[in-house]
């Protein structure tokens, strides 16, 4: 039976994130530390544990059918001017991160346009050279593989461009984030070559199941006590409901019953709006799974 091979990364947050995600849709996975190949025993899928900056390349060339990668790695293999055929299918919305210029923190530069004449350190040469054209900004990159963040420290450049998460790393090296040149999550991304029919149906349907997934995480299922009177007012405030379910209530002469799916987060600060507006017995449910 034809098996799709999806690429993702061997180790790090991305890699627990990709691998949390796919047994959230009902997909086992016993993997050892040190395994590269893992099959899948609900779907006829095939997982292949590689570097980050691999992903595209095996997509592109067919090697994998689908992968999962950081829309920074993605962008920067895409930005080498290489054949590339691979697409992005899905943003999943989790390992958010910004590929941004940093500099220390004594430095005056705040624009793109301050970096003239300057040496820039980085692991992602390809989107530096573009942000530094679009910017009409002639500057020397510096091309480094790791450890970006002492070049400045070491004199060997006056800035950096590299990953930025929490911002930890750069406090704890002097730096300060100046200018942001991608925001990046995790991506799903398809190669272009063309598969099988069965391949194709296994794709969809692990594809739905994400996306199943990944609303759920999102959504919460409400219900609560309202006055007929005010059944708009309190409508409007459920964050992301399409069309709640009102329902009579035994003693239903003044107030019903609202069931509804909120696409959205609800805070607190919903909950006592709610409140204020009159609804009562207010329950907030998680959603352990969604299909549209």
């Amino acid at each position: 039976m034809n098996r799709v091979r999806i690429a993702l990364q061997k180790s790090g947050r991305l890699a627990e994130d990709s691998l949390a995600l796919l047994r959230n849709c009902g997909l086992h996975i016993n993997r050892s530390k040190d395994q590269l190949f893992c099959r899948v025993k609900e779907l006829p899928l095939d997982l292949l544990m590689i570097r980050d900056d691999d992903i595209p390349v095996f997509v592109s060339n067919g090697i994998c059918d689908l992968g999962i990668v950081g829309e920074n790695v993605f962008a920067e293999c895409k930005a080498s001017g290489e054949e590339f055929s691979a697409q992005i299918l899905e943003r999943l919305g989790f390992s958010f991160c910004r590929l941004a210029i940093a500099v220390p923190e004594t430095s005056a530069i705040k624009t793109i346009q301050d970096l003239e004449g300057l040496t820039i350190a980085t692991s992602y040469p390809n989107l530096l050279q573009m942000a530094l054209t679009e910017g009409g900004v002639r500057a020397q990159s510096l091309h480094m593989t790791g450890s970006v963040e002492v070049a400045p420290r070491l004199k060997i450049a006056d800035a950096i461009c590299d990953i930025v998460a929490s911002g930890a790393t750069l406090a704890t090296n002097n730096l300060r984030e100046a200018i942001t040149i991608l925001r990046s999550e995790a991506l799903v991304i398809r190669s272009d070559k063309k598969v099988c029919e069965e391949k194709e149906a296994v794709i969809q349907r692990l594809l739905n199941r994400m996306r199943g997934t990944l609303q759920a995480e999102d959504s919460k299922y409400i219900m609560l006590h309202a006055d007929k009177a005010r059944l708009e007012e309190i409508v409007s405030l459920l964050p992301g409901s399409e069309s709640p379910t009102i329902l009579p209530l035994q003693d239903g002469a003044t107030k019903v019953a609202i069931h509804a799916v909120c696409r959205e987060a609800v805070f607190w600060e919903t909950l006592e709006k709610l409140k204020i507006a009159g609804a009562s017995a207010i329950l907030v449910v998680p959603i352990e799974k969604m299909m549209a």
